[in-house]
C-alpha cells in the first residue's frame, strides 16, 4: 500500500514520541558502543549515534513509496530478522522499531535479538498497535501487548524489561478522528451520488467539531491513567548477565 499523506501523517503522531524516546536512548548510550539497527529502512537514527558504531539491517524488499524516508539508506546486513549474519553477543545495543508487525515470526526475532546482544546489552523495541494495513503484504500483526513484551522477553534472556505507551486512548482518538474528516468527503465514498449528498450536512457538522477535539485530545492525552488505548508501545529491556537469575526464576521464588 502506498505511503499516501494521510498514511504519513497517522505514522507522524507515532512518530513524534518514538523519536524522543529514541533520542533519549542514544543520549545514555556510551561512545564507542556497538548498534545494530534492525529493519532500519532509510536509516532515521543514524545521525542520533554518531558517537557509536552503528550497523543497520534490513530484508530491502519494499518500494520507495512504502518508506516514510522515501527510500533505504545504507544497509550493512540485508537478511530475514529472524537470521541476521552476525556473530553471538557482537552489540551493545540493539533497535528495533515499527518492525515486529511486519515479521511472520516476532517471537524468533526477539531470540535472535537476545543471541546478537551480549550480556547486559540493551534492547529497544516499538511497534504499533491497532495500527491500520501498511507496507503490505509485509503487515502480518495489528500489535502487542505488554504482556506479549514481557513473556517473550524474559524467554529471550532479558531482564529488566520497561514498557511505556507511546500516548494514551485520547492520542488514539486524535490520529482517526483525522482520517475520517478526510476519508468522510463524499467524492471518496464509493456510494451513490444521493447518499453523499444526504452524509453531506453531517461531514460539514463533524469536520469543525473534530478540529475542535483534535486539539483537546492533544492537550489531555497527558492525564490519561488508564491508556487501554495506545497508538504503540516503548519497550527496553536488558539482556541479563551471566549468573544472574532470570526474571522468570525471580517470579517463581517471590
Amino acid at each position: 500500500m502506498k505511503n499516501t499523506p494521510i498514511k504519513r501523517w497517522i505514522a507522524q503522531q507515532n512518530k513524534e514520541g518514538r523519536d524522543v524516546w529514541i533520542k533519549q536512548a542514544a543520549s545514555s548510550t556510551k561512545p564507542g558502543s556497538r548498534i545494530l539497527d534492525i529493519g532500519a529502512g532509510g536509516c532515521p537514527y543514524r545521525s542520533l549515534f554518531l558517537h557509536c558504531d552503528y550497523m543497520t539491517h534490513d530484508f530491502s524488499a519494499l518500494s520507495p513509496d512504502q518508506l516514510t524516508q522515501g527510500g533505504y539508506g545504507q544497509i550493512d546486513y540485508v537478511s530475514d530478522a529472524k537470521e541476521i549474519p552476525a556473530p553471538s553477543a557482537s552489540f551493545d545495543v540493539i533497535l528495533c522499531t515499527e518492525v515486529l508487525e511486519h515479521v511472520p515470526e516476532p517471537d524468533r526475532v526477539v531470540a535472535e535479538i537476545g543471541r546478537l546482544l551480549r550480556p547486559g546489552g540493551v534492547t529497544y523495541l516499538s511497534a504499533p498497535l491497532g495500527s491500520g494495513l501498511h507496507q503490505e503484504p509485509y503487515h502480518f500483526y495489528g500489535g502487542f501487548t505488554p504482556h506479549w513484551y514481557k513473556r517473550t522477553l524474559r524467554a529471550a534472556g532479558f531482564d529488566e524489561v520497561t514498557i511505556e505507551s507511546n500516548g494514551g486512548s485520547y492520542m488514539h482518538f486524535a490520529q482517526w478522528s483525522v482520517w475520517f474528516a478526510r476519508n468522510s468527503a463524499f467524492w471518496r465514498i464509493p456510494a451513490p451520488w444521493y447518499i453523499c449528498l444526504a452524509f453531506l450536512p453531517v461531514r460539514l457538522l463533524c469536520v469543525p467539531m473534530l478540529g475542535f477535539l483534535f486539539l483537546a485530545c492533544r492537550g489531555l492525552d497527558r492525564y490519561d491513567r488508564v491508556r487501554q488505548f495506545t497508538v504503540g508501545y516503548h519497550v527496553a529491556a536488558r539482556k541479563a548477565t551471566v549468573g544472574a537469575p532470570s526474571a522468570a526464576a525471580r517470579d517463581r521464588s517471590a
